[in-house]
């Protein structure tokens, strides 16, 4: 059996032959084959090998429904905003609960709270660096917006991409081919067009203090650079371990290091907020957007990789203007359309070339990937069971 996790008894529960947190050991998958990616791999040679799997189009899809999901948190953070309600880190600290509630309850359960806390005191500090990085990330992006225009915050966010190739190079042992560097400077050309249309339709055409701005490009390359840096991490760690593991750990240290960064710097901006039967609404909506795009993110890092997770969030852009254009009043420059189309055909050549598993595959967990859990929508998984469909 290829799942998440082993059906084990006992006060404890083991997910990973990395180490052992309960009176029980691992269950082995049963099915599998010593050199079974390998000889998948080696099946299937030709450029377009991965597109004519069906995790290659689920891949896409998702990536789209990520973009779609961020869309709905910037239109309740306008809302909130426009109502003058503007309080950053204290409104990401709901997500961080919502995602306790759901994962950290299931890995208690799974583990039991022996097991929870030998777990805890081995990996623990992992995740806590982790959510630090997360936490981070949301805080100084939002900050910036405070001090610099949308265009410098959009620009300086291809600074996550830079800092995720670089780190994957160099500690993950990734190497890219010549598609992928393509498919990314496609996706960004893409982003260009976008940046583009909102200069001739005069949207980004505002200023603003030049001491404001440069403090608000400083933050915004610091939060790009706490996103890279989680995205890398989070992938690697959703490689060798459950799911379900990684959520509750990013929720829980998460309500931690965001609680107590809302409790200092969002004090006075929590007394002047409006709170109202709408606000509660937008928070809310807020919420659930965010927790989606958190539960299905992993999935994206298992299939794909942090660079794939970062260009199919190029859309976002695009995806909130369709959304401008029924709740805002903005109107469709052509110039999008073309710039949606650049950044999928981008994302489509980012995996030319690539096999069976196309970024699914990770190189840090041996060529057999029998470092790594075969967990929903990995590698190993779908080694052990081909017709597999998750």
């Amino acid at each position: 059996m290829a799942v998440e996790e082993a059906i084990t008894q006992g006060d404890g529960y083991q997910p990973n032959v990395k180490g052992h947190y309960g009176t029980q050991t691992v269950i082995e998958a049963s099915g599998s084959s010593e050199n079974a990616v390998e000889e998948m791999e080696r099946s299937r040679r030709s450029m377009f090998s991965y597109m004519k799997t069906r995790h290659f189009y689920i891949l896409l899809v998702m990536g789209q429904v990520l973009a779609l999901c961020l869309t709905a948190t910037n239109t309740f953070s306008t809302f909130l905003a426009n109502d003058g309600t503007s309080i950053p880190a204290f409104q990401s600290l709901f997500n961080y609960v919502l995602l306790s509630l759901i994962y950290l309850t299931y890995t208690l359960y799974r583990y039991g709270f022996k097991g929870y806390g030998r777990f805890l005191l081995k990996d623990g500090w992992k995740y806590f660096i982790l959510s630090f990085c997360d936490v981070e990330g949301n805080y100084f992006t939002v900050l910036a917006y405070r001090y610099t225009t949308i265009l410098s915050c959009t620009l300086i966010n291809f600074w996550a991409i830079v800092i995720v190739v670089v780190v994957s190079f160099f500690f993950l042992k990734v190497r890219y081919h010549i598609a992928q560097v393509a498919g990314v400077l496609v996706c960004i050309g893409g982003l260009g067009i976008l940046l583009a249309s909102d200069h001739i339709t005069g949207a980004n055409q505002y200023t603003v203090d030049r001491n404001d701005q440069i403090k608000g490009d400083l933050f915004a390359l610091v939060g790009a650079t706490f996103y890279g840096l989680a995205n890398v991490f989070e992938e690697y760690m959703l490689s060798e371990r459950p799911l379900y593991e990684v959520l509750s750990q990013l929720g829980q240290f998460g309500v931690i290091i965001n609680g107590v960064q809302a409790a200092i710097f969002d004090r006075g901006s929590f007394q002047s907020a409006t709170w109202n039967a709408a606000v509660g609404g937008w928070l809310t909506g807020y919420t659930l957007a965010l927790a989606l795009f958190y539960s299905i993110a992993p999935i994206v890092f298992r299939m794909g990789s942090a660079a794939f997770f970062n260009i199919s969030l190029l859309t976002t852009n695009f995806w909130g203007v369709i959304v401008g254009t029924q709740v805002f009043g903005l109107t469709i420059h052509y110039l999008y359309p073309i710039a949606f189309v650049c950044i999928i055909i981008g994302q489509i050549i980012y995996f030319l070339g690539k096999q069976t598993f196309g970024d699914a595959f990770k190189p840090w967990l041996g060529k057999n990937q029998e470092k790594g859990i075969a967990g929903l929508f990995t590698a190993k998984r779908k080694a052990e069971n081909p017709n597999v469909i998750v």
